[in-house]
């Protein structure tokens, strides 16, 4: 059983062109990491604070091991750069809004 497992997990390397070691070292380095974010979000969220940034934090780690194989390898699957990409988007807009609620906020306590 753990030869399979052994076989498996660097078999990856060769099927991505990467180091598995590497990239299982990021892969269950990310997880407590993950978890904390997760903590912080549902925190967050019943304090009534703002869920983005924690969420952003936690789709990072969680495509962490993934980024690793865009930059280092080969065959990525496409639902990794899908991910990547609607994170990215999540992360503009989320800006975007905020910003502009700052700005509404700050014009209000001071009109011109």
């Amino acid at each position: 059983m753990f030869d399979a497992i052994t076989e498996w997990f660097f078999n990856l390397g060769a099927n991505y062109g990467v180091n598995p070691l590497i990239f299982g070292a990021i892969y269950v380095g990310a997880i407590p990491f993950f978890s904390l974010s997760i903590a912080w979000l549902v925190k967050n969220y019943r304090r009534g604070r703002s869920i983005i940034l924690p969420l952003l934090f936690a789709g990072f780690f969680f495509v962490s091991a993934y980024i690793y194989l865009i930059v280092a390898g080969k065959n990525v699957p496409l639902w990794v750069y899908v991910f990547l990409v609607l994170l990215i988007i999540f992360g503009v807009y989320s800006t975007i809004k905020k910003v502009r609620r700052q700005i509404e906020e700050s014009e209000n306590k001071f009109p011109s």
